[in-house]
């Protein structure tokens, strides 16, 4: 009796771990008001998803930082390897439907998680999935610069269709 019951605790607790994802502000609202810093480094996330759909290779290569990594579902690389997928059209970033947004500033550092749906072309292949994407900003002589970019897949259904 008490390992059915343990086992049936364990499943309840498994289950909720997997389903729990953050909990986002929806894009665009907030109960606070962020402060100059957040607000730019939020503009360069929005811009970026744009300028990553658009291929506008000067920006991007601009925004990356010469040491910055880039963590997918199918791999990680550095700065030139992004550039490079992303100029040859091997991921092209159609569309990100942002759903929720949140920034954390420590020093120097911005973190920024993106709830999303990536509309993405790769290989050929249009595919959809739920993302969490983490955003790592450093400041650099008043400059935001990219640090890191990690897509890490949600267990939600895809929102967009």
């Amino acid at each position: 009796m008490k390992a059915s019951i343990l086992g049936l605790l364990l499943s309840i607790a498994t289950i909720q771990i997997i389903h729990a994802q953050a909990s986002l502000p929806v894009a665009g609202t907030t109960t606070v008001s962020p402060t100059k810093a957040e607000q730019e480094v939020l503009q360069l996330s929005k811009d970026k998803w744009q300028w990553m759909s658009d291929k506008s290779m000067n920006r991007l290569d601009t925004l990356f930082d010469a040491k910055s990594v880039f963590v997918h579902m199918g791999g990680s690389w550095g700065k030139d390897r992004e550039i490079e997928v992303i100029k040859t059209g091997f991921i092209w970033y159609k569309k990100a439907e942002v759903y929720g947004v949140s920034v954390n500033i420590v020093g120097n550092t911005a973190i920024l998680l993106n709830d999303i749906d990536l509309v993405a072309v790769v290989g050929g292949n249009e595919v959809v999935n739920p993302f969490m994407v983490t955003e790592v900003y450093v400041n650099q002589n008043g400059k935001w610069k990219m640090g890191s970019l990690t897509f890490s897949k949600l267990m939600r259904p895809v929102k967009t269709k």
